[in-house]
């Protein structure tokens, strides 16, 4: 190659190369978070690693729900906002006929007394409802992703919402023209019958008929093949960690969690940010739910989809593992 060649070939690639890794790098992936933070604690898996991806550029928290209504709900997703170094992070909390189902093992109460926080109680945060229809009308269309990793109940109740302060446009109309897509964790697929789905079985109902948009679905069977959470309690490098907190006195608390727990709400986190590839495949169709939240799936129909395992689960298990050792 001539001195001439090799100047040029310099130059072009000093001019392309930096355009070329701009056209690659992904714009994170807005999210609002809805959970039922509350029963079981792989929710608080699956915050931690909503966290970690905003972390590293990948997301964009636009807000943090609730889909069940205990009192101190609000103030456990203040303190894992807070520990994660995003107090401010807008917190709405599911109304009217919400479910106030909580944690036998107190790991909640642990939290709320043991790190800082700036909500202390329900009231002082908005309505679920009026924060989905503030934070969708100040974003560009097409453009968020929602995840579910509990009820529907948020869901249900933003469909049917009328136009508001924050918008002219109905529910429906709202969630058409600026979610994305909806990724949740409900459901077992061909056929089953799921906690998140089965607890408010109208509301799961309701969503999956009515939702306007791209619905994926991490089923019970995916999460029940991946324990976490043993990694992060055994590493004593991490300390003053709620995440940490919660895990330890969870797994302690079930001879069934002795391996750790199943990874069912940090499925559904993953796959929204990350995509499913190369782990599964996905299988389309739509979901049909009766009155009782039993679930089958119709593969004849468009627009839905489910997880279906492509890699080991052994590998999940260990990406899931590092992410919730993440640390602020």
């Amino acid at each position: 190659m001539t001195n001439t060649s090799t100047a040029f070939l310099i130059a072009f690639l000093t001019l392309t190369l930096p355009l070329f890794v701009a056209a690659q790098k992904k714009e994170p992936v807005a999210v609002i978070f809805d959970t039922d933070m509350g029963p079981d604690y792989d929710d608080v898996g699956a915050i931690t690693l909503l966290h970690a991806f905003a972390d590293k550029g990948e997301a964009k928290i636009l807000a943090t729900m609730a889909s069940t209504k205990y009192e101190g709900v609000a103030a456990v997703l203040s303190v894992l906002n807070t520990y994660f170094r995003r107090p401010d992070l807008p917190i709405g909390v599911a109304g009217g006929r919400a479910l106030e189902l909580k944690d036998f093992q107190h790991w909640t109460d642990t939290l709320i007394a043991k790190y800082p926080h700036q909500i202390k109680y329900n009231r002082e945060v908005p309505d679920a409802v009026s924060l989905y229809r503030k934070v969708l009308s100040q974003q560009p269309d097409n453009s968020v992703t929602i995840i579910t990793v509990g009820f529907l109940t948020n869901i249900s109740e933003l469909l049917r919402s009328k136009a508001d302060r924050y918008s002219p446009l109905s529910g429906q109309e709202l969630v058409q023209r600026k979610v994305k897509k909806l990724v949740t964790m409900a459901g077992g697929f061909p056929s089953f019958r799921e906690f998140n789905i089965k607890e408010d079985a109208a509301a799961a109902k309701y969503t999956f008929e009515q939702f306007p948009g791209t619905v994926v679905f991490s089923g019970f069977e995916i999460g029940a093949r991946i324990k976490s959470g043993l990694p992060l309690i055994n590493n004593k490098s991490i300390q003053k960690s709620p995440v940490k907190d919660v895990f330890r006195i969870g797994i302690a608390s079930a001879a069934e969690d002795k391996e750790g727990r199943k990874s069912w709400d940090q499925t559904a986190v993953l796959v929204a940010i990350r995509g499913h590839k190369p782990w599964y495949t996905l299988k389309e169709g739509k979901i049909i739910v009766d009155d009782k939240g039993n679930n089958q799936w119709n593969d004849q129909a468009k627009g839905q989809f489910y997880l279906a395992e492509e890699a080991p689960p052994s590998e999940v298990t260990a990406l899931i593992n590092e992410l919730m050792m993440h640390q602020p």
